[in-house]
């Protein structure tokens, strides 16, 4: 029997050859749409793991987390720089680092911050040092820069028309192991030469830097007066630049006038002392968040997309099966002569099932086969796409829930399968060889 059927396969190749492509193709749909959902969930879940409790103004926690963790260029509305110094002397923590942004080089964003979050955002570095001065950096391991290499921070993105700072050339230092987060895309500076580059000096008057605040965060906030919209007006025009001096050492002693900041990022002692944090910081004019939190409901949405999409590859997968089953009963119907030959010959009804039953799931359990395959190398080179833009690492693989769709779709070709079989077993050997 079964050399009869590999033997009809051959003679039949090309139909076979359309019934496997039908099916894989709808496979590879739905298989690719679940690889990739997973490895976005893992990924991102990864990424914010690197990060306890995120410490920001009153606003949205979501944009809070995506700018700070993630990196996501937006506006946010700045803290009073007292909370950093309020922080740094409170004993249930044991770092708080501030991050400006709003620069960036050749596509990569430039964030200030400080030589304890660069000392233990990937442990050890892969090669060079931490920064020791205002006019050092230290990048990422996917920054594709040389060590000793210049930095010219810009205001903004190319794109968007930024224009490049020349208050302050930085020289890269030491580049940082792969974490697995959009960081590995970051260049790490001192946050004291953001605040220098843009002229943020902590004596000002909280007035005149409450605009200049804005820009190191990238930030034209709307709940200003008159005279504040003018002057964020004016830092965009790039009139707002200060001095920064590249051999000055770094000093970061936080006191209660340090300028003001758009995020911190706050590695506390203990779990009793990471809620006790989050909670004294989401009152006044501050919110504290656990970025795993935030990313829950971001799943609970991504989870609303799914579905739809699911809905979608089910729907393609559907009408694969409609056009199966209108292709295998025109096939049946051309080999009406071929059956009755068979019959004639002695073969039993239930042989003539076996066989046609046979070859259709071997092509549709083929297809299915190739179609896991090929979603899963899409979904490998879609994450790969992401990966490379957002610098968050996304494994693709396949988990023990994705071996009950697999069952899933054997057990409807099995069905599907049958109808085939059916029709010739029910067939004669006279009204087949009259055909």
């Amino acid at each position: 029997m079964i050399r009869f059927i590999l033997s009809d396969l051959r003679r039949l190749w090309a139909g076979s050859l359309v019934v496997v492509l039908l099916v894989a193709l709808a496979t590879a749909l739905g298989v690719s749409v679940v690889l990739q959902e997973r490895a976005l969930r893992l990924g991102s879940a990864r990424a914010a793991d690197k990060f306890d409790l995120v410490i920001g103004a009153g606003g949205s926690e979501t944009q809070l987390v995506l700018s700070s963790v993630f990196l996501q260029p937006s506006p946010l509305p700045l803290m009073p720089g007292e909370v950093l110094g309020k922080l740094a002397a409170d004993p249930r923590v044991d770092w708080a680092a501030p991050i400006g942004f709003g620069d960036s080089f050749s596509g990569y964003p430039i964030v200030g911050t400080t030589t304890m979050l660069a000392q233990n955002l990937s442990g050890d570095l892969a090669e060079g040092k931490i920064f020791a001065r205002e006019g050092e950096a230290v990048i990422g391991s996917a920054v594709k820069l040389p060590l000793g290499g210049e930095i010219k921070p810009m205001h903004g993105l190319l794109e968007e028309g930024g224009e490049t700072h020349t208050e302050l050339v930085y020289h890269i230092a030491g580049r940082l192991r792969p974490t697995g987060t959009a960081w590995d895309r970051a260049i790490l500076v001192p946050i004291q030469a953001v605040w220098h580059i843009h002229g943020m000096e902590a004596e000002e008057h909280a007035e005149d830097g409450e605009h200049k605040d804005e820009a190191a965060s990238g930030t034209d906030s709307a709940e200003h007066g008159h005279e504040h919209e003018k002057a964020g007006a004016d830092h965009n025009g790039h009139e707002h630049h200060g001095e920064a001096d590249p051999d000055a050492a770094l000093d970061e002693s936080w006191t209660a006038d340090a300028p003001g900041l758009p995020a911190i990022l706050v590695k506390p002692k203990t779990i009793a002392d990471a809620y006790k944090l989050r909670q004294d910081y989401r009152s006044g004019n501050t919110v504290a968040v656990f970025p795993g939190e935030v990313l829950t409901n971001l799943y609970a949405t991504l989870g609303d997309a799914k579905q739809i999409l699911v809905a979608v590859a089910s729907g393609a997968q559907a009408l694969v099966a409609a056009s199966l089953v209108l292709v295998t009963v025109i096939h049946i119907g051309q080999r009406r002569r071929q059956i009755g030959a068979l019959r004639a010959f002695g073969a039993p009804r239930g042989a003539i099932f076996g066989i046609v039953w046979l070859e259709f799931f071997f092509l549709v359990a083929i297809g299915i086969a190739l179609g896991f395959a090929l979603g899963y190398a899409a979904a490998l080179i879609l994450s790969g796409m992401l990966s490379q833009t957002s610098g968050v690492a996304m494994p693709v693989g396949f988990a023990r829930e994705d071996a009950g769709l697999a069952a899933v779709l054997l057990a409807f070709a099995t069905i599907l399968a049958a109808l085939p079989a059916v029709l010739a077993y029910r067939q004669s050997p006279a009204q087949a060889l009259r055909a």
